[in-house]
């Protein structure tokens, strides 16, 4: 982080990564968020409208009234579309902020927007998503989909049916009755994070005002917005800062009625940080285990096979998701002890805490095998926050050497931010980066000093295998708290 974390925000961050872990957390979208990618907010979207009437919207917080009364004028809501499309048609590349929640394993996503970044941002992390457009496409289901986009108020695709001025909001309960009843569903379900929203966002309060979730029934939401400062900003007196501030405190109590509890950043430039930490949270509960063996050296093959059964099980006992691209000599030691973990106390854990990803062993989509398999574990290390590393060899040319693929997964393990940790005490490939990284602490402890020294005793031969397993867990342990 570039920045230091409120208590307040630290306290969010554990609670949402938390929701992500049980897989009951959710995206609620406003305009805010697509503006860093080069689409209008309301203000700016009706702006020219305004004019039309001979109104500002500088001078107007009703901005839906401003749209109805444009409608009023002409008769008619084509050029509210016609805007609509103009505006949002244009190619943009998704923010930051996209990226991270569609890399997330957030499921449910609600928005009031038109563009198309979110469903965008999600093909691009290879994830299947359903968008519900209209209220008929709340009855069909895509195949595969593992996320649902609710696209509330319709999209840039069917600029003619969406949802713009005041008559329609009014209606809403009614022509959207689905919509309204899947939400409050989600609300009484899920664990919302409102992003995008301003202070005045006409959106969030017409959506928040026909949304009657019992009280008894109503789980915590977060809402991020930008703290107000006491201070004088521009041309305003030191009375009108006060005002601004006082107003913002009541908005914030206000939201509690819905069960929104606001997160105040001081920029919104904290925002797309913020999700960094989140996901970086996440991911260090998901441990990737590389690892090949055609020899086991010292330990032998059973002894081996006990001990990378074990460990597997301990990762699983202890919370975590483990990942495993089925290495030779270890992949199925890692599968039988994750499963034998899960399937022992399945009220307990999860199938889902188990991640297995083969490796293509026939070129495909004009690809060779070495890009296929570079693009493979990227996808696959992309998806954890520490990576183990255990033995490395491989048969080649009738010799053993130390496999190369377990050292390029230590590379791409690096570069994308991951914590490693070679296991040195199983020799070959681990052993050399073990050796590696203490003869050069200044490159690969700079996060964790403290991790040097566990490195190295990581490294020492010894035939108590179970200690060996109670470190690597007491070192995964205080890298992911």
């Amino acid at each position: 982080m570039t920045f230091q974390l409120s208590k307040e925000v630290d306290s969010f961050i554990k609670a949402y990564v938390k929701d992500l872990e049980e897989g009951v957390a959710a995206v609620f979208a406003g305009a805010g968020l697509s503006r860093t990618c080069g689409f209008v907010n309301w203000k700016e979207l009706l702006s020219e409208i305004a004019e039309e009437l001979g109104l500002s919207t500088e001078k107007e917080s009703d901005l839906i009234s401003v749209a109805q009364y444009h409608v009023n004028k002409k008769n008619s809501p084509t050029g509210l579309a016609r805007k609509i499309l103009e505006e949002f048609s244009e190619q943009a590349e998704p923010s930051d902020s996209h990226r991270i929640l569609a890399r997330l394993p957030i499921k449910t996503y609600w928005t009031t927007n038109y563009d198309t970044l979110i469903e965008d941002s999600l093909k691009s992390s290879y994830r299947v998503a359903d968008v519900k457009r209209k209220v008929d496409d709340l009855i069909t289901t895509r195949p595969k989909r593992d996320a649902v986009v609710y696209k509330m108020h319709g999209d840039v695709e069917s600029p003619g049916a969406a949802i713009l001025y005041k008559s329609q909001y009014e209606q809403y309960y009614k022509t959207h009755e689905s919509f309204v009843t899947a939400l409050s569903g989600d609300l009484i379900s899920k664990t919302f994070l409102f992003i995008g929203f301003s202070f005045s966002d006409p959106n969030l309060d017409y959506v928040l005002s026909r949304l009657h979730v019992p009280e008894q029934h109503r789980r915590t939401h977060y809402c991020f917005l930008r703290k107000e400062s006491a201070e004088v900003q521009g041309d305003e007196d030191a009375s009108s800062a006060i005002y601004r501030k006082c107003r913002q405190e009541h908005h914030v109590r206000d939201l509690l009625r819905f069960g929104i509890q606001a997160v105040l950043v001081d920029e919104y430039d904290d925002i797309p940080l913020i999700l960094s930490e989140i996901e970086t949270r996440f991911l260090k509960k998901t441990i990737f285990i590389s690892g090949s063996a055609e020899e086991y050296g010292d330990w032998g093959k059973q002894s081996a096979l006990d001990f990378v059964h074990s460990l597997s099980a301990g990762l699983i006992k202890a919370g975590y998701r483990v990942v495993n691209g089925f290495g030779w000599g270890i992949g199925s030691a890692v599968i039988n002890g994750a499963l034998d973990a899960i399937y022992g106390k399945p009220e307990k854990y999860s199938e889902d805490q188990l991640v297995i990803r083969p490796f293509p062993q026939v070129a495909t989509d004009n690809k060779d095998l070495p890009a296929l398999w570079e693009e493979y574990r990227r996808r696959m290390i992309g998806l954890s926050g520490i990576a183990l590393f255990l033995f490395g060899n491989k048969l080649e040319s009738g010799d053993i050497v130390n496999a190369t693929g377990v050292r390029r997964e230590f590379e791409i393990a690096r570069e994308t931010g991951a914590t490693v940790l070679p296991l040195g005490a199983t020799g070959y490939m681990a052993k050399e980066l073990a050796d590696e990284m203490l003869a050069d602490p200044t490159k690969y402890f700079a996060q964790y000093r403290w991790l040097e020294k566990e490195v190295s005793h990581l490294s020492e031969t010894t035939d108590d295998h179970k200690k060996i397993e109670k470190q690597i867990l007491a070192v995964i342990k205080r890298i992911a708290n």
